[in-house]
């Protein structure tokens, strides 16, 4: 056995794991999304009715929607879910498909989540050090806010390590690939679509 299949075969377990807190993580902070609609149509309501308005309430809902967007990133590439150009990309031979899948994430994900990360450090740093504030009167503090980039890079960092690591495990035929069967959001979609078409 090769130093890379026995390495593999070590970080495999790791990476289950990785999967498994990304997959909680994703769906319990999903749920914040109904949390801002709430919010928002709480804030609209009110501001309408009572002439109110509150700045608190209103960063609030920007902030839940950060929550989600960079904190559930991870549970969407873990998902397959993120943005390619499906048909270009089912056109071709899986084996170029993985390597494609091993390059972007070894070659522009991880360096991009690095970058994010050395950059967002001071960013929040500086931020939690002068407990800096929200510019609007009666807003929210700024800093939680500004520690979700370099949050959200972190574990988006570590769920495409991840990736990585099944990608070529599944080359290597240490496991099945996990996305074989699986489609897209937009081709159950399109799918959902036809079907009903059929029906009539």
């Amino acid at each position: 056995m090769s130093a890379l299949d026995a390495t593999l075969k070590a970080l495999l377990p790791v990476s289950r794991a990785v999967d498994a807190f990304t997959t909680w993580l994703g769906r319990n902070l999903a749920w914040l999304i109904l949390a801002a609609v709430l919010v928002s149509a709480i804030n609209a309501v009110i501001r309408k009715l009572f002439d109110i308005s509150s700045n608190s309430w209103l960063e609030l809902q920007w902030v839940l929607f950060g929550v989600v967007f960079l904190l559930c990133s991870p549970w969407t590439l873990l998902a397959n879910e993120h943005i390619r150009i499906d048909i270009v990309n089912s056109m071709m031979p899986k084996r170029v498909r993985n390597w494609i899948d091993v390059v972007g994430h070894a070659l522009f994900l991880a360096p991009w989540c690095i970058i994010m990360i050395i950059t967002g450090l001071p960013f929040f740093w500086r931020s939690a050090m002068i407990n800096e504030q929200s510019g609007n009167a009666g807003g929210l503090p700024q800093w939680p806010s500004k520690s979700l980039v370099l949050l959200g890079f972190t574990l988006l960092l570590v769920q495409g390590l991840s990736e990585l690591i099944k990608r070529l495990a599944v080359m290597r035929g240490f496991i099945p690939d996990p996305h074989e069967s699986s489609i897209s959001a937009l081709e159950a979609e399109v799918e959902r679509t036809v079907e009903a078409i059929e029906q009539r």
